[in-house]
């Protein structure tokens, strides 16, 4: 099946960045943003850039959407329950579903609700993007990796690979997705909380011998020892590697989470630190640096409102 028409779900950085490759190389009516009708009202006449110009990606309110070939989710894990109520208008019979959330839970959740047959399990890796007020800018746009899930259906992961390929959008069909999954999980819980718990940047996080850059490999470190516990082969090279896909980004540049502290939204710490310690009890498993991090991370969250 050739994919023409993707909806996104979830208008910001990740959402704005491949949103304006697939209008640029298939065309602007391949894709569309859609939002439930009251926050469709609440942002309506809203101008968003991306590096500087107008997005003109239409917005469509839930209400008036129709099915599409394939959906693309890229809200924040908080607003998950929300996006899958939105894409009751949007999933059809041949629908194919991709999950760009942080994590390792959201393919679950979305199956539980419209099948595995249909969705595949994903990660966004390697951009760049900043999304502060309503400005998008990004220099690398990273790629997506994907691949089938146990009950994915034949044919499934190829119409997105062609589909990602005409968008122009760097992709790896990946043999095991799990552990690509675990891998980027195992980032986020370092680079995302560290900068988000230190104000800090991409640099800042990545400077040897300093606080945040010891906070960043231990808090991976500690997610590296539950994802083998959890019989997910990954690696101390992972680790490496990771650490050095942040050192090669923009120094200022800075993580969703730190962009969250920002804006005063939730964060994804239930994703992070939360998923990490919840299975870390599970098997015995010493996580200090990730436990610290979950209470300053909720610490900063509660106050926002003062």
């Amino acid at each position: 099946m050739t994919i023409s028409k993707a909806a996104i779900i979830g208008r910001g950085a990740v959402g704005l960045l491949y949103g304006s490759l697939i209008a640029r190389n298939i065309g602007p009516d391949a894709v569309e943003f859609v939002m439930d009708d009251g926050r469709y009202a609440r942002h309506a006449g809203e101008v968003v850039t991306i590096n500087g110009a107008p997005c003109g990606i239409a917005t469509v309110p839930a209400s008036e959407a129709q099915p599409v070939d394939l959906v693309i989710l890229t809200v924040k894990a908080p607003g998950l329950d929300d996006a899958i109520d939105t894409m009751e208008h949007l999933v059809g019979p041949q629908t194919r579903i991709v999950s760009l959330l942080n994590g390792v839970t959201s393919e679950e959740r979305v199956a539980a609700r419209f099948g595995w047959e249909r969705t595949v399990l994903s990660v966004a890796q390697g951009m760049d993007a900043v999304f502060i007020g309503a400005d998008m800018t990004y220099t690398h746009p990273g790629e997506i990796r994907f691949g089938a899930a146990d009950g994915t259906a034949p044919g499934v992961v190829e119409d997105i690979a062609d589909f990602c390929a005409r968008a122009g959008i760097a992709h790896t069909v990946e043999p095991d997705i799990r552990h690509r999954l675990w891998t980027k999980l195992m980032l986020n819980v370092g680079i995302n909380q560290t900068c988000m718990a230190y104000d800090g940047t991409y640099g800042s996080a990545s400077e040897a011998g300093s606080e945040q850059n010891r906070c960043f490999v231990a808090a991976m470190r500690e997610a590296l020892a539950v994802a083998q516990a959890e019989g997910v082969g990954v690696a101390e090279d992972d680790l490496s590697q990771m650490a050095a896909l942040i050192a090669s980004l923009d120094p200022d540049g800075m993580p969703s989470m730190a962009q969250d502290r920002i804006n005063g939204k939730p964060t994804e710490v239930e994703e992070f630190s939360g998923t990490i310690i919840r299975l870390a009890d599970k098997h015995g498993i010493l996580v200090p640096q990730n436990r610290w991090l979950y209470e300053r991370i909720r610490e900063i969250e509660a106050g926002y409102a003062r």
